[in-house]
């Protein structure tokens, strides 16, 4: 998600684009509640910083671009729990094998699309 500011967000606008609704009992998604005192204010707005720290939301800043970008919710509060990549064997263009350990060393983007 991303915002101008993390103060004063819609709760109803931060629920459509996250799935978790600021309720009474908390921030919740379907059954699943998680506490969060002080996420939803008085008159309506959410305090971004609050929801998202109780619900393992990493937060960056753009300084730059004066934007703030929110990430999924995680259980353990961090995005990335493994940085170890599956090193499956592929088929190269030339119809050769291909695993990604070859490039070990470098940046790689891996780009996948499925039609279904």
């Amino acid at each position: 998600m991303i915002l101008e500011t993390l103060e004063e967000v819609d709760a109803t606008l931060f629920a459509a684009r996250t799935g978790w609704a600021a309720t009474a009992q908390g921030m919740c998604r379907g059954e699943v509640c998680v506490p969060a005192p002080g996420a939803l204010r008085a008159d309506g707005s959410l305090d971004v910083r609050v929801a998202a720290d109780r619900l393992g939301m990493p937060i960056v800043h753009d300084e730059a671009h004066r934007l703030w970008a929110v990430g999924p919710a995680t259980a353990t509060g961090r995005a990335i729990s493994t940085v170890v990549a599956a090193d499956p064997e592929l088929l190269a263009r030339d119809g050769g094998p291909f695993r990604l350990s070859s490039l070990h060393g470098r940046k790689v983007l891996l780009v996948a699309w499925s039609s279904y």
